[in-house]
């Protein structure tokens, strides 16, 4: 889309959702070195970019992807191509800045109008580019369907995912997983003439026209691999490092009883058991390593538990319990 602002005038509505997470995360960052007055002014802007975009970017059911230079908005109901983008909607969520009612409207948005369970496929945008007066740039030169163009472009697919999940959406988050998932594209011989492309990596993107709705583009994409692999381990399974501990908050589906994860910190070896002793609850509730109870169980922003393993380098396999429930 490199018309849409050519001229230094145009706003995109993604970018300031990840410009929010950026000036929260440098706050953080200037807290823990004692800089108060870099922290302050970072979260002061963080602010008012939030205030700035819930005032002007809600379109009424999702929020917009863009303007142009000269005001006209862009995935906006009012448009007749891109009306409705996924990235300006799972960002809201991810970068924890949208309202939480409005966030939750939006992606119910994203649901209903670029999930493709029919093709197993989670389209960026539709409709895509074709005929009218829109100019975003290059996107318009794929074809109607293909790659960016209204097909699935996998990164945002991924990141559709990750705000299911953070929503608390378990069963639509690995719903969305298993059609994310290259394996599933070609475990039959229909779906592997349909997909033609490898199962056994990702792809950047999957058309969504026909006659080739479902077929894989661009394969071995790093960008789309790193990201699925942070979608698994750490949104779904929910294990994430900070520094010298190990926070874990999983998002697993319920029919799930425990897993196991081997993590090696440096020299040393931690086997986590992650155990569910209520089927109802998936949030952490006790942390024992080598036997022991630890202080390991924490509350988020948002009120939701989740545990912290420490670690230490001492080349000794240890063993660790994670209770849900």
């Amino acid at each position: 889309m490199n018309h849409v602002g050519r001229d230094g005038r145009g706003e995109s509505v993604w970018l300031a959702w990840f410009l929010y997470e950026n000036l929260q995360l440098f706050a953080g960052l200037a807290r823990g070195r004692d800089d108060a007055a870099f922290a302050e002014a970072c979260t002061g802007q963080a602010a008012l970019l939030r205030s700035n975009i819930e005032a002007h970017a809600w379109d009424g059911g999702w929020y917009r992807r863009a303007w142009f230079d000269d005001g006209t908005p862009l995935g906006s109901a009012e448009n007749d191509e891109c009306r409705i983008d996924s990235i300006s909607q799972s960002w809201a969520v991810i970068s924890g800045g949208g309202d939480p009612v409005r966030a939750r409207q939006a992606m119910a948005a994203v649901d209903e109008h670029l999930v493709r369970r029919d093709a197993r496929l989670i389209q960026l945008l539709t409709p895509p580019f074709d005929i009218s007066d829109l100019e975003p740039g290059y996107i318009k030169g794929y074809v109607p369907g293909i790659r960016e163009n209204g097909g699935q472009y996998t990164h945002a697919a991924i990141w559709t995912t990750m705000a299911f999940a953070m929503l608390g959406d378990r069963e639509r988050a690995w719903e969305l997983f298993a059609m994310l998932n290259p394996v599933n594209h070609g475990s039959q011989p229909d779906d592997i003439e349909r997909y033609k492309v490898e199962p056994y990596v990702m792809c950047a993107d999957i058309y969504a026209a026909p006659p080739h709705t479902g077929r894989g583009g661009w394969t071995w994409y790093t960008g789309a691999a790193g990201w699925m692999y942070r979608l698994t381990l750490e949104t779904l399974l929910g294990l994430q490092l900070e520094v010298d501990q190990l926070r874990i908050a999983p998002c697993i589906p319920a029919h799930w009883e425990s897993y196991k994860i081997h993590y090696r910190y440096r020299e040393t070896v931690y086997r986590i058991t992650v155990s569910r002793r209520d089927v109802t609850s998936a949030q952490v509730s006790c942390v024992t390593v080598d036997g022991a109870v630890t202080e390991g169980v924490a509350v988020d922003a948002a009120g939701r538990p989740y545990g912290l393993i420490p670690l230490l380098d001492d080349r000794r396999e240890h063993y660790v319990e994670v209770d849900l429930g």
